[in-house]
């Protein structure tokens, strides 16, 4: 039999190297919100929402001062951030907007609403709502029927008021 993991699962945290701790909470802790739960040593520090021990890690022990991952090159393509609703969603892309940060992408997955950008070192960060499952794009066969569609970022703003 073929191992199944438990459903109960979940991803944890990522725990990402930077290239300087400074710059990286500029965009963690002051943009995304991110508070610091510890920091260790100089070196790392440890970053969660809601008192979690840490949703996000930082570290400089490889990489300190070095250049970005080559975008064509294996490795990690983004963290994603999970919010509980459409409006938690939106206001935080108020807040990236209102701190002038750039965005690479948004869509609508059918399934999700996701706000796509890259963090100081060219690590990729999604932020994104999941839509009430009976609401998922399935076919006749109820397979799901996830979707790469342009998503209407001033619809979504609404959402922050």
């Amino acid at each position: 039999m073929k191992y199944k993991i438990p459903d109960s699962t979940r991803i944890g945290h990522s725990h990402l190297k930077v290239s300087d701790i400074g710059k990286a909470l500029a965009f963690y802790q002051d943009i995304l919100g991110f508070e610091i739960t510890q920091w260790y040593g100089n070196s790392a520090v440890f970053l969660s929402a809601g008192g979690y021990h840490h949703h996000i890690g930082l570290n400089t022990w490889y990489s300190k001062g070095a250049a970005p991952a080559p975008r064509n090159s294996c490795g990690l393509f983004h963290t994603a951030i999970l919010y509980s609703t459409r409006k938690e969603l939106a206001i935080a892309l108020k807040q990236i907007l209102r701190a002038n940060y750039p965005l690479t992408g948004a869509s609508d997955h059918g399934v999700s609403e996701a706000i796509y950008l890259d963090d100081p070192d060219g690590n990729g960060v999604e932020i994104y709502w999941d839509k009430p499952q009976n609401k998922w794009p399935r076919d006749s066969a109820g397979n799901l029927m996830m979707v790469t569609e342009a998503l209407d970022l001033e619809e979504l703003l609404k959402e922050a008021d």
